[in-house]
C-alpha cells in the first residue's frame, strides 16, 4: 500500500517501547505533540506474565510460527541474544538495575580490530542531569533488606577479596512510599497519571522472578510509568502493530508501513501476508531495540541511499557473560545456605576497575552481579546433580524393596521418601553470577538473505573475558563454591541480554550512522534511541542509559523545533500527493474454456551491487563486497498452444526476489517473461525477464533480465540458457510494446535512467535439475502441453546453434 491523500498524520510515531522509546513517548506527549507508539508485542499486565509450562511454552515471539509471546530468542555467530517483544520492552525481563555509565568508560578514538574507532561523541556530563530524570520516573532505589543470604554472601566475598561492591539502584518498589518502611505485598498507590493496566500493584515479595515478568507489578517496568504518563497526554499506545517499513516524503516527514497481529486468532498467518497500513509522521523514532531498529534500517536501505555506510557497526553484547557457583560451603565446611531465589534478581554489583581509570588498573573494566532466579529453578538444579539424585533414589528403593519382600514391620515410609527428596543442598547454596563491561564493539550487523546476521567472534574480546571468568572463580574460591562455566562457552560463544551498537552515534557522518542527539545523519526527522545508537558498550547495565540518551535527545528536538517554528521554517503537508501511476498493461486475455496451462519454477542467483549500471561490473564488485542478488519465480503460461504459437511467447512471473543491499526479500506485484524472442537483425535469441517489485516501505522498483542465447561463441547453450544479466531501476516501468525491436530491446538490455543495481545470475547444474521437477500442466491435455514447450525449447536450440550461420553480430 504506498498510502493516499488524507491518510492518518501525527507529530512523532515511536517505533517500540523500551527505555529509548518510551522515554520519547513521554517526553513528546507531555510536550503537547501528538504521538503514535507502534509496539509488536502484546500488553502485560500484573498477573498477566506466564508461569505454567503450557503458558511458557507458547511465550516466545515467533508470528510466523503462531506465537506471539514475550521472548523473542535470536542466534547467530559467536553469541545468543535474548530480548523482549512487549509494551514496556526490555524493562519487561531485564534485572532492573540503574547504573549510570562510569565516566571514564566514555572513550573517544579508541581502536578497534580491523578499523575504525570506540568514540562517544557525549559525555557522563552531558547525560547526568537526564540520569537523574530518569531515576527519578523509574522509582531507583537500593535493596534495603538486610538479611538476604545471597546479597551478604557475596559483599563477604567481596572484603575477602577486597573488590569494590556497591548495592546498586534498582527499579523496584519495596515500600508504599518514599518515607515508609520496606515490607512485602502492601498495595502500591497509584500516581498521579494513573497505571494503563489499571490492577493492583503490590510491593516486592521477594520472589526472583523479576527475569520472567513481575506479576506482582512490584517491577518499576515501562508500562507502569513512562507509558503510563505518555497515555495520560494523550498517547495512543498500540500493540502488536509491528512496523515494516518506512520511507522519506518529498518536503519532509516520513511514511511508516505496518501490519497488526491478531494473536487471538488460532493458526499460522505470515507476516508477508498481513493487509499493509501506513500512517504519516513528521518525527520518526526507532526505539525498537539493538536488534529491531538495525534491522529495520537495513531492511529500508533502499529508502535512505544517502545513510552512512557504518549502518551495521560497532556491534556489541556489552561484555555480558553468564556462570554458575555451585555447592557453596561455610569456612567450616558445611552447607552455606545462599536461597538465590530469594529478592530481586540483582541486589549486589562488584565493579573490577578498567585501565582507563588509572591507578594501576590493567585491562578493560567489567561489573558482577549476583544474577538470582524463580523458585521453580531449584528443582532443575537439584536433579542437574545426577550422580547424587540416582545415588539417593537407588539406596531408598532397594530399602523399600527389601522391606517388601521380608516382609518388614514398617508401613510409614515417609522417611524413606524425604531421603530421596533430599536436603537441597545442591540448590540452597547455589548462585548464578552475571557479569558484564567494556569487550570490544567490533562486530558486525548485516542481512543474509532478508535475515538479520551478525558477525562477532570472542577472539578479540578474550582478554577481557579471561579477566572476568578469573574473578568469578576468585569469587567462588571466597566462598568454597565450585565454579562452573556456561555450557556456550566451551564452543566459544556467549549469550547476551544488552546487545548494543549497529547504528552507533559518531560526530560526523565518516564515523557514525546519528549524531550525538541520536538524529540519522542527511535524514532530519529521523531518530534512533535506543541501544543500537550506543557507539560501544555501556559497561555497566545499558538501560539507565539508553533512558538518559532518550531523555536528553527529546529535550534537544523540542528545543530545535520551537526555534524552527519560531523562525517560520516549514513544516511538512499531512496530504502529500501519492506518486504518478504507471500505466499497467492491460491484463492477458483469459485462457479459452479446455486450455491447459504449463508452468515451472525457477531459481537464480549471482552477485550484484548497488551503484553499477553494468551487469558485469555489477558482478565483479558484487563478487568482492559478498553482495548477492536471488530470485524464485513461478513462470506460467495459462494457455500452452497460445504460447507456443505467440511470436514472442509471453508469460507471467510470480515469486519474489531477495537482494539485501535493498533490503532483503522483495515481492514481485506483476511479471513478464519471454522465451526465446527474436530481435530483429539478430540471429541469436533473448529471454527476458520483467518484475515489478515494491519494498518494504512501498518504494516501487523493477528488474530487467535478459539471456543472450547466441552461436557468436560458438555451441554454448548451457552457459547462454542459465546466465542472466540483470538491471534493477527505480519505478515501475512498463513493457515496451513492439518487444523485437531495437528500442524495445535496449529497454532490457541497456536502460538508461534509474539504474540502482546491476549484477549477472546463474543456475547451477543442481537447481536446473531440480528446476525440471517443478513442471506443472492444469488441463485436459497436460502431455501434450509438455511435449509443445520441449520441442518449442528444443527448437529453437537447434536453429541458433545447428542450423544458424555463425553469428558476428553482437547485438
Amino acid at each position: 500500500m504506498n498510502g493516499s491523500v488524507g491518510s492518518e498524520y501525527v507529530d512523532a510515531v515511536v517505533v517500540g517501547s523500551g527505555f529509548g522509546a518510551s522515554v520519547a513517548a513521554f517526553k513528546l506527549a507531555s510536550a503537547g505533540e501528538s504521538v503514535v507508539v507502534l509496539e509488536r508485542g502484546k500488553r502485560y499486565g500484573p498477573g498477566d506474565f506466564a508461569r505454567t509450562p503450557a503458558q511458557m511454552g507458547r511465550n516466545f515471539w515467533d508470528p510466523g510460527s503462531g506465537l506471539y509471546g514475550l521472548f523473542d530468542a535470536w542466534t547467530f555467530r559467536g553469541l545468543e541474544g535474548i530480548v523482549s517483544s512487549g509494551l514496556g520492552g526490555g524493562s519487561l525481563i531485564y534485572a532492573n538495575v540503574l547504573l549510570r555509565k562510569d565516566e571514564k568508560w566514555f572513550v573517544r578514538e579508541s581502536p578497534v580490530p580491523g578499523g575504525g574507532y570506540e568514540h562517544w561523541p557525549f559525555s557522563r556530563q552531558d547525560l547526568d542531569s537526564h540520569y537523574t530524570n530518569a531515576e527519578t520516573m523509574l522509582g531507583a532505589t537500593k535493596y534495603p533488606y538486610t538479611d538476604t543470604p545471597k546479597t551478604l554472601a557475596m559483599e563477604q566475598a567481596a572484603a575477602d577479596l577486597h573488590l569494590t561492591i556497591d548495592r546498586p539502584p534498582i527499579a523496584v518498589t519495596f515500600a508504599p512510599t518514599r518515607l515508609a518502611d520496606p515490607a512485602p505485598n502492601l498495595q502500591i498507590p497509584e500516581p498521579a497519571y494513573g497505571n494503563l493496566h489499571e490492577k493492583r500493584r503490590v510491593t516486592c515479595t521477594l520472589c526472583g522472578e523479576c527475569d520472567i515478568g513481575c506479576n506482582t507489578g512490584a517491577k518499576n517496568t515501562l508500562d507502569h510509568n513512562y507509558l503510563s504518563a505518555a497515555r495520560h497526554h494523550t498517547a495512543d499506545l498500540r500493540t502488536l502493530h509491528e512496523v515494516r517499513g518506512f520511507r522519506p516524503l518529498d518536503g519532509g516527514g516520513y511514511e511508516v508501513r505496518y501490519v497488526v497481529h491478531d494473536a487471538d486468532t488460532p493458526g499460522v498467518r505470515p507476516s508477508y501476508t498481513l493487509p499493509v497500513h501506513s500512517i504519516r509522521c513528521r518525527r520518526l523514532i526507532l526505539g525498537a531495540g539493538t536488534f529491531g531498529s538495525t534491522l529495520l534500517l537495513l531492511r529500508n536501505r533502499s529508502s535512505l541511499p544517502g545513510i552512512s555506510p557504518l549502518l551495521g557497526t560497532r556491534f556489541s553484547g556489552n561484555g555480558d557473560l553468564l556462570t554458575l557457583l555451585l555447592n557453596a560451603k561455610t569456612d567450616a565446611g558445611s552447607v552455606r545456605p545462599i536461597t538465590g531465589d530469594r529478592g530481586p534478581v540483582i541486589t549486589t554489583a562488584i565493579r573490577v576497575p578498567d585501565t582507563l581509570d588509572g591507578g594501576g588498573a590493567s585491562g578493560r573494566g567489567f561489573y558482577i552481579e549476583d544474577a538470582g532466579y524463580p523458585g521453580f529453578l531449584n528443582w532443575l538444579l537439584e536433579t542437574a546433580q545426577l550422580p547424587e539424585v540416582f545415588s539417593r533414589t537407588g539406596s531408598v528403593a532397594w530399602q523399600l524393596l527389601l522391606n517388601r519382600l521380608f516382609h518388614g514391620q514398617r508401613s510409614n515410609i515417609s522417611k524413606d521418601l524425604a531421603a530421596a527428596l533430599g536436603d537441597g543442598h545442591a540448590s540452597a547454596s547455589s548462585l548464578p553470577l552475571l557479569g558484564m563491561g567494556r569487550d570490544v564493539p567490533d562486530g558486525l550487523m548485516t542481512l543474509n538473505q532478508g535475515r538479520l546476521e551478525i558477525d562477532w567472534t570472542l577472539a578479540t574480546s578474550r582478554q577481557y573475558f579471561d579477566r572476568m571468568r578469573s574473578t568469578m572463580e576468585q569469587i567462588g574460591g571466597a566462598l568454597h563454591a565450585q565454579f562452573q562455566d556456561n555450557p556456550l562457552w566451551w564452543a566459544k560463544r556467549v549469550i547476551t541480554v544488552h546487545p548494543l551498537g549497529g547504528v552507533p552515534a559518531g560526530q560526523q557522518i565518516e564515523e557514525g550512522v546519528v549524531d550525538q542527539f541520536g538524529e540519522v545523519f542527511g535524514y532530519p526527522g529521523l531518530f534512533v534511541l535506543d541501544g543500537a545508537a550506543m557507539p560501544g558498550p555501556v559497561g555497566a547495565n545499558p538501560s539507565l542509559t539508553i533512558a538518559a540518551f532518550s531523555d536528553r535527545a527529546c529535550e534537544h528536538m523540542l528545543e530545535a523545533g520551537s526555534a524552527a517554528s519560531a523562525a517560520g521554517s516549514h513544516t511538512p503537508s499531512a496530504d502529500v500527493a501519492p506518486p504518478a501511476p504507471v500505466p499497467v498493461p492491460a491484463a492477458p486475455p483469459a485462457p479459452a474454456p479446455g486450455a491447459t496451462s504449463v508452468s515451472f519454477t525457477e531459481r537464480m542467483r549471482g552477485p550484484a551491487t548497488l551503484g553499477v549500471t553494468d551487469p558485469a561490473r555489477g558482478a565483479l564488485t558484487g563478487r568482492a563486497r559478498r553482495h548477492e542478488l536471488m530470485f524464485t519465480l513461478t513462470i506460467t503460461a495459462p494457455n500452452a498452444a497460445a504460447f507456443v504459437r505467440d511470436p514472442v511467447h509471453a508469460a507471467s512471473a510470480s515469486g519474489y526476489v531477495m537482494f539485501d543491499v535493498l533490503g532483503g526479500r522483495l515481492d514481485v506485484e506483476q511479471g513478464w517473461f519471454n522465451l526465446f524472442v527474436h530481435p530483429a537483425g539478430s540471429a541469436g535469441r533473448r529471454m527476458l525477464y520483467r518484475l515489478w517489485l515494491r519494498d518494504v516501505a512501498g518504494n516501487a522498483f523493477t528488474l530487467l533480465g535478459y539471456k543472450e542465447v547466441s552461436n557468436r561463441a560458438g555451441f554454448t547453450p548451457w552457459t547462454d540458457t542459465t546466465t542472466l544479466f540483470t538491471h534493477v531501476l527505480e519505478g515501475h516501468l512498463a513493457p515496451p510494446d513492439p518487444v523485437t525491436d531495437a528500442a524495445g530491446q535496449s529497454s532490457f538490455t541497456a536502460p538508461t535512467q534509474g539504474v540502482r543495481a546491476a549484477g549477472i545470475l546463474r543456475i547451477s547444474p543442481l537447481a536446473f535439475a531440480q528446476q525440471l521437477t517443478t513442471f506443472r500442466t492444469a488441463g485436459p491435455a497436460g502431455a501434450r502441453a509438455l511435449r509443445s514447450y520441449g520441442t518449442l525449447f528444443l527448437g529453437e536450440l537447434a536453429r541458433v546453434y545447428l542450423f544458424a550461420k555463425r553469428s558476428l553480430d553482437t547485438n
